[in-house]
């Protein structure tokens, strides 16, 4: 009579206790599978603690009603959705909504093309030019916020400006005297170009590695088929640096949606509140005029259209490769 083993083995199939899938899970003890996530768990719980109360808190400040006097008193007033009311009914809640997503747009645009050439052109400088290049980026991106805001409030200045009086040098007479800060879109430009101006070192040095990683011989390969530079950008380059693009593309959103800094520290949001953004109207519905609840209910929507902005960014995030498109 055949046993069960040797049926196996005249079958061409091993036995059970000889596959090897069987034979790992057999030796896995619960101990083993059980670590890893025991060494994620400090982690984990500092995270949740740090970040995902005060989440939970900000949602449920609010369905309240919570200014000075509440918050002194200690009382517990809920209104339901009555603050998400108040702030989407108000038409200069839209407008300022749309102004934060045209600014965003913008400054995330220009500063990754300009991160973008500047991480090629640092692949083809010699040493010490690329060296001071370098050396450059890292300043302006180490120059604190409020300096940098004060210097570019000099080159920009109506009367004192370095940059009205080399366009007047220049032949440009026209901007004798000419204010760069007279409308809130003027004043939005003026602060795009700043925070571009500290971005850029950042996407430059990230696409830079990512460049650098990428073998020579592929560059000779494309060469010798007589492939030009921009052949061999889309053949080689790109490559290397599209999933870095797509990395710093969802940062930048984050950090120039957030921006507030330098708009306040330029014109508060002015003039006549033309150049006021989502984060300022934050700080004056909440810190200022002390609308708690209001102020929450407008940080809980700056949450929706970020997760509506940086969708799909998250779905590329999160998909396995089975539901890759």
């Amino acid at each position: 009579m055949t046993t069960t083993v040797d049926t196996a083995r005249s079958a061409g199939t091993p036995p059970p206790a000889a596959r090897p899938g069987a034979r790992r899970r057999a030796r896995r003890p619960l101990a083993d599978v059980a670590v890893p996530y025991l060494m994620m768990l400090p982690a984990v719980v500092l995270i949740v603690a740090l970040l995902g109360w005060p989440a939970i808190q900000v949602l449920l400040i609010s369905f309240r009603k919570l200014d000075l006097g509440e918050l002194v008193k200690g009382k517990v007033v809920w209104v339901g959705f009555d603050n998400y009311t108040n702030v989407l009914s108000d038409p200069g809640f839209w407008e300022i909504g749309l102004r934060t997503v045209l600014f965003t747009a913008g400054a995330v645009v220009a500063t990754l093309l300009l991160g973008l050439g500047i991480a090629l052109l640092m692949r083809h400088l010699s040493r010490w030019v690329r060296i001071v290049l370098q050396v450059s980026l890292v300043l302006a991106w180490a120059t604190p916020i409020i300096a940098t805001t004060t210097v570019f409030q000099w080159i920009f200045d109506q009367q004192y400006g370095i940059l009205n009086k080399t366009l007047v040098k220049l032949g440009f007479d026209s901007f004798q005297g000419h204010s760069w800060f007279s409308t809130g879109g003027d004043v939005l430009i003026v602060i795009g170009l700043l925070v571009v101006w500290q971005a850029v070192p950042f996407i430059a040095f990230t696409l830079y590695a990512g460049l650098i990683g990428t073998s020579k011989d592929l560059y000779e390969a494309v060469a010798l088929d007589g492939a030009g530079g921009w052949q061999a950008f889309r053949a080689v380059s790109w490559p290397a640096v599209k999933p870095l693009l797509t990395m710093v593309t969802f940062l930048s959103v984050l950090w120039d949606f957030k921006v507030i800094a330098q708009v306040w520290a330029m014109r508060q949001g002015g003039p006549d509140g033309g150049s006021t953004t989502l984060p300022v109207l934050l700080y004056l519905r909440g810190i200022a005029a002390s609308h708690f609840g209001i102020a929450s209910a407008v940080a809980v929507l700056m949450l929706i259209v970020l997760v509506a902005i940086t969708w799909r960014y998250m779905r590329l995030l999160i998909r396995s490769p089975e539901t890759e498109l």
